[in-house]
């Protein structure tokens, strides 16, 4: 039997080229799928970012506006910001919701630990629940620095 396969021209000659066209037609059938897929706006996610007014702060009780943009720097309204302890420690949480302009103000009294020179403040964002923003990855901290 192995013998009769080894003769068999057909298998060995009509195998690489069938591979080679099926290859082709699905390759271009997943290009046309991903640009139709990438067309569709409701399954894109934006990623957003915020930008804390003043960027540096020294401990004690402070009014921050943190504005919230997506990634061509356009504000995006509606979002709920939270401002949590890092490496300097805040009393609680503090939260705010974004006008229409992108911002939120927020009082904060961020505090150093002894021997600590500087801290920061995190921040995450809980985008409008109708929107395509998402907030995975890290954003930019207020930076606490000692007097």
């Amino acid at each position: 039997m192995s013998e009769s396969l080894w003769r068999d021209e057909r298998a060995i000659e009509g195998l690489p080229i069938r591979l080679v066209i099926a290859l082709v037609v699905g390759v271009d059938c997943l290009s046309v799928m991903m640009s139709t897929i990438s067309g569709i706006e409701t399954l894109q996610v934006t990623e957003v970012d915020v930008q804390p007014h003043p960027e540096v702060t020294t401990p004690g009780e402070r009014e921050v506006t943190v504005t919230v943009v997506d990634p061509e720097g356009a504000p995006v309204s509606g979002a709920t910001v939270v401002a949590k302890s890092g490496t300097a420690t805040l009393d609680s949480v503090a939260t705010a919701e974004t006008g229409a302009a992108g911002n939120a103000t927020l009082s904060l009294s961020p505090s150093l630990g002894a021997n600590q020179q500087e801290g920061t403040v995190v921040f995450d964002v809980k985008p409008p629940a109708s929107s395509s923003y998402q907030d995975s990855r890290s954003n930019t901290d207020l930076l606490v620095v000692g007097s």
